[in-house]
């Protein structure tokens, strides 16, 4: 069994400590939690579970980094503190363990990473023997190994497009929804994550595998951007409410330029409201799901519908996210210390966690 500690419970964390728990080859080893109202508390409390796991919530990552645990997966956010996270990372990776996370956008792609960010993983990795391996939680495998399979089903492909379209009401992630993405603040704020240059930051990574992967060049990478303000007022259950004529919904794509043209395509299409812009694209039910899209010969799409936590989407779409990284620990840990993408580390079938339960 490999020993895997969980740092961080919120979004992602939940969903890790089921992922850990769940998996045949892990055991969880230790959860660590900033918020002093956490610790000491059970791991399946802080998880969602109704049941204890018998693992209690520290703070103290020097105590639980001492007990030598063979994996980590980091589940603190990296959105607004990259270096303290980037810092957190290194430690791990310098006491020997193997680290997932999709805390450190810039590393989706890490052969080209800028050397600020990698050369302190690859000096770790010198240094402790870890590995680390990065994978999104928009979700990574939503814009990476799940088109590239479907593009083998194809005669012809003409052009790939992966897309997120979700209703953020659900999500359990007020300072993201509010501030980061910008929904309910004026229509001239600036929301960081469609700030220019920023897509490209976090996804222009995803869209340089994908090109690796079908063997094509990138000519350039480009971005769009769409917002749109709300009519009413509206509230939601879990953040409140949001006003009449402030942004209700965000539209913006990442391009990959291939021959001149917009061939790989990472679109992410989010609402507050499915009254606001309703000629945009529209998840099935209205909830949220991930869709990839290929032009070409058959024209293909496949849409994905992930739930957890009594039926949230956006909380599904981590739980499928953390779970291809949990599931890809037994080969990190089996394989040689290194710096792994989502081309390198392949997925793993359910074997040993098909038919169970937690």
């Amino acid at each position: 069994m490999i020993s895997t500690i969980v740092w961080g419970t919120g979004n992602v964390g939940r969903a890790a400590i089921r992922a850990v728990h769940a998996h045949p080859g892990l055991t969880l080893a230790g959860v660590l939690v900033h918020n002093p109202d956490k610790v000491g508390r059970d791991a399946g409390s802080l998880a969602g579970l109704d049941h204890d796991l018998g693992v209690a919530a520290t703070a103290d990552i020097d105590e639980l980094l001492r007990t030598e645990p063979q994996a980590v997966v980091y589940a603190a956010s990296g959105d607004i503190r990259p270096d303290d996270a980037l810092g957190d990372i290194v430690t791990a990776i310098r006491a020997g363990a193997v680290v997932v996370t999709p805390a450190l956008y810039a590393l989706y792609d890490p052969r080209n990473a800028p050397a600020e960010l990698r050369d302190p993983v690859t000096a770790a990795i010198a240094e402790g023997g870890g590995s680390l391996f990065v994978s999104g939680i928009d979700p990574g495998w939503g814009n990476d190994v799940l088109p590239l399979l479907l593009s083998g089903l194809g005669g012809t492909v003409e052009s790939i497009r992966c897309q997120e379209i979700f209703d953020y009401s659900t999500y359990d992630q007020p300072d993201s929804v509010r501030y980061l993405v910008g929904m309910g603040q004026p229509m001239d704020y600036v929301p960081p994550m469609t700030a220019p240059g920023v897509p490209t930051m976090v996804w222009g990574g995803q869209l340089r595998l994908l090109a690796r992967g079908l063997g094509v060049e990138l000519d350039d990478i480009r971005e769009t951007l769409d917002r749109r303000a709300l009519d009413t007022t509206v509230t939601t259950a879990s953040m409140g409410e949001f006003e009449a004529g402030t942004q209700g919904a965000v539209r913006f794509e990442v391009q990959g330029i291939v021959g001149g043209e917009p061939r790989l395509v990472i679109e992410h299409i989010t609402r507050i409201h499915a009254d606001c812009a309703p000629d945009w694209p529209l998840p099935p039910d209205g909830a949220g799901a991930h869709r990839v899209v290929i032009e070409g010969d058959p024209h293909l799409e496949v849409t994905v519908e992930a739930e957890t936590e009594g039926g949230n989407r956006a909380a599904g779409g981590n739980a499928t996210a953390v779970s291809r990284l949990v599931n890809a620990i037994e080969w990190l840990v089996a394989a040689d210390p290194g710096l792994y993408d989502a081309l390198d580390v392949p997925l793993t079938p359910a074997a040993g966690r098909f038919g169970t339960d937690t």
